[in-house]
């Protein structure tokens, strides 16, 4: 049986640079700066991901705060319903950036002797605060497009609230792109389907032309009543996220990365078979754990040395797998009884 830390592929190690002696400036930053002198000693992808994510977190609440705020003070003006769910939209969209951050940065925690794991999951508990988020604006957005369909009132700037729809579209179409990348990249559900989220903005965004159209043709109900198209297509994304985020809760995987796993396992000289393999988030990363079976007359030492290889094979086959626990069992011998019948009775029915 082999449990292993996580890999490293294609990391390179920290440069010393020879022939010059550095300055001040590189003297302190090589201090406060992750390094290693030993060339075995590699970045951890997961932590190098983790940081991705953060960084597409902050940005992203920076382009949609703005773009916000800057709705804001057109709803103020204009009283437009259909430009105030847009806004609350962005805003509560980019406020979900907040869980999402605490969630990369405890991921970053080392297991411990209560969270044997680590803090990955941290990340699906984001993911289900998004998902809250997403149908809080819906229910809000809602709620303010039926209340001015029952007492109707004038939208006033027009051009102005159109001007405001092309700035939401803009800002949120490219903070989508930006997040489904990085988080289809590094695995992470829960940056996915926020980035989801943002891109069902943009096209509210660009639902609000429609009402200020409608208004200015002297249609006063058509504000409103994108205003509920809006809640609609809210509740379309919601739909999408939630389904995401709940399987990967659930421990689902795609099943084209259980057959990928298990041709790579086959490959390995000296597996005879592929007994149970399972995989499961934690977080942005995998983790693996399965049995092989190994010719019943090797040695301990050939055992693991063939479970090793397996756990190598995994972790170049299987995109964003840090860890797996293999375990060698021994072909049979005939007549021989199966050695885990003792372990019959506390497996369930």
């Amino acid at each position: 049986m082999s449990e292993r830390h996580p890999h490293q592929h294609g990391a390179h190690p920290h440069p010393h640079p020879h022939g010059s002696s550095p300055g001040p400036r590189r003297r302190l930053a090589h201090m406060l700066s992750p390094h290693s002198h030993d060339t075995a000693d590699k970045v951890d992808p997961a932590l190098e991901s983790s940081a991705r994510g953060m960084r597409a977190l902050w940005v992203s609440l920076a382009v949609l705060g703005a773009t916000a705020l800057a709705q804001a003070g057109v709803v103020a003006v204009s009283g437009s319903v259909a430009l105030l769910g847009d806004t609350v939209h962005n805003a509560a969209d980019a406020l979900t950036a907040v869980p999402l951050g605490i969630a990369f940065v405890l991921g970053r925690r080392a297991a411990n002797r209560r969270f044997t794991y680590g803090y990955g999951r941290a990340e699906d508990l984001a993911g289900l605060v998004v998902v809250l988020v997403i149908a809080a604006s819906a229910v809000f957005a809602g709620w303010a497009a039926v209340g001015r369909l029952l007492d109707p009132r004038p939208v006033t700037h027009l051009p102005v609230v159109a001007v405001a729809a092309l700035v939401g579209f803009a800002g949120n179409e490219w903070v989508a792109r930006y997040r489904i990348r990085v988080g289809r990249e590094i695995g992470s559900a829960a940056l996915v389907a926020d980035g989801l989220h943002a891109r069902t903005d943009g096209f509210t965004s660009l639902a609000v032309l429609l009402g200020a159209a409608g208004s200015a043709l002297g249609w006063r109900a058509a504000d409103p009543l994108v205003g509920l198209a809006i809640t609609a297509a809210i509740a379309l994304v919601l739909r999408d996220a939630a389904r995401e985020v709940f399987r990967r809760v659930l421990d689902a995987v795609d099943p084209a990365l259980v057959d990928r796993a298990e041709r790579a396992v086959r490959e390995v000289p000296g597996v005879r078979e592929v007994g149970e393999l399972r995989l499961r988030w934690i977080g942005h990363r995998l983790r693996a754990e399965l049995a092989v079976v190994v010719d019943g007359e090797a040695t301990v030492r050939q055992a693991h040395a063939i479970a090793v290889a397996t756990e190598h094979a995994l972790l170049h086959a299987v995109p964003r797998l840090t860890a797996a626990l293999v375990h060698a069992d021994p072909a049979p011998a005939p007549g021989e009884t199966d050695p885990h019948l003792a372990l019959a009775h506390h497996l369930p029915a």
